[in-house]
């Protein structure tokens, strides 16, 4: 790891990462606390805050949102954590707010797309990632203008994110006039999704769009193709990885379009520092490791513009900042914590690879 040299009064303030680090979704989690490590080494490297080492503490709230709201109690109780970057899921960042606006602490999300969250009104809330109901419409327009999709079926995921998302792509697309044949919920962590896809495969939608993760987006691709289901598929962000093509395989998944919130890292003007630095470190880049490091990087700036390395005054440093130049594009935040970039772009499976299409109009 990166090591910056520190005088040995240096005193010591530390940044939080949370996440699901274990399990089934520990790639989207690790992908987002290596782009916080790589920001805080690179500050401790420059001595970003003079006087200070700034120490990364992770912590695994494994998509479960009870255990969300232990691990925001831990980083409250700590009171050298000055800031935190999480958490990733939805519906573990909206009960875990409430936690660090309790105490003054500030979080900052870089993938939490519900936007539900933010109307919360919590002046410790931040979102570097776009929201859902700019996500949901645009996978929506997408699909009837760019793919001709004239019917849909819908599944989610039940959770405050698949289902906020599923739910804004149906509004949009009954609006463009594509037909929704139906809208049904799967658990997460169960299996066998073949009799959903049985009772679908008889309406013969064009589309099947997913609310969800790629752990149950690669089981629905597997069954489909194993039931002869054969309809275009969609999602969110939430499938929008390699992992899915690597759950699913390269036959199911080949053709599959996902919407994210952001486009190719790889192609984001100014990223090259970032991505050389990244894959030295921790090889491919992932979907949000980007994210990671822009959310970190704009909590980092308002730990070293605070008159005192307090959480007040951290929180009124962020409130202060216009705006930070990411390598994810600009991020502004408004009155409620939103980033008003909010690009949405689309992501295709080609040859069993991700890759990115350009930007959902």
């Amino acid at each position: 790891m990166l090591s910056g040299c520190q005088s040995a009064s240096s005193k010591i303030i530390k940044i939080g990462c949370a996440g699901p680090l274990t399990g089934d979704q520990a790639q989207l989690g690790m992908d987002t606390c290596q782009g916080v490590e790589l920001a805080v080494a690179e500050a401790n490297q420059k001595q970003s805050i003079p006087g200070y080492v700034i120490e990364l503490l992770k912590l695994d709230d494994q998509h479960n949102p009870a255990q969300a709201v232990s691990v925001a109690k831990k980083f409250t109780t700590d009171r050298k954590v000055l800031a935190v970057i999480g958490h990733f899921n939805s519906s573990c960042t909206q009960p875990a707010a409430a936690v660090y606006n309790e105490v003054g602490l500030v979080q900052i999300t870089p993938a939490s797309t519900n936007p539900a969250i933010s109307k919360q009104g919590f002046k410790t809330f931040f979102r570097v990632a776009g929201t859902d109901d700019v996500q949901g419409p645009k996978g929506a327009q997408f699909a009837a203008h760019m793919l001709g999709i004239k019917s849909v079926f819908i599944i989610d995921d039940k959770t405050t994110y698949g289902k906020g998302l599923a739910d804004e792509f149906q509004k949009e697309a009954l609006h463009l006039g594509i037909h929704v044949l139906g809208h049904e919920g799967l658990t997460q962590g169960d299996k066998d999704f073949s009799p959903l896809l049985t009772r679908i495969k008889p309406l013969k939608p064009e589309l099947i769009y997913f609310g969800g993760i790629y752990t149950e987006g690669a089981l629905l691709l597997r069954q489909a193709q194993a039931l002869g289901l054969h309809a275009q598929f969609m999602g969110g962000d939430g499938i929008a990885s390699t992992v899915l093509i690597e759950l699913a395989g390269t036959e199911a998944s080949e053709g599959v379009f996902a919407t994210m919130v952001g486009g190719d890292t790889q192609k984001m003007p100014g990223a090259e520092g970032f991505i050389t630095a990244y894959e030295a470190q921790y090889g491919r880049v992932g979907q949000w490791s980007a994210y990671g490091y822009d959310s970190a990087n704009v909590a980092l700036a308002a730990m070293a513009q605070a008159k005192k390395k307090d959480r007040a005054s951290v929180l009124s440093a962020m409130r202060a900042i216009p705006g930070f130049a990411g390598i994810t594009g600009a991020i502004v935040f408004d009155e409620k914590g939103d980033n008003k970039n909010q690009f949405i772009g689309i992501f295709k499976v080609v040859d069993g690879q991700l890759t990115y299409v350009g930007p959902a109009e």
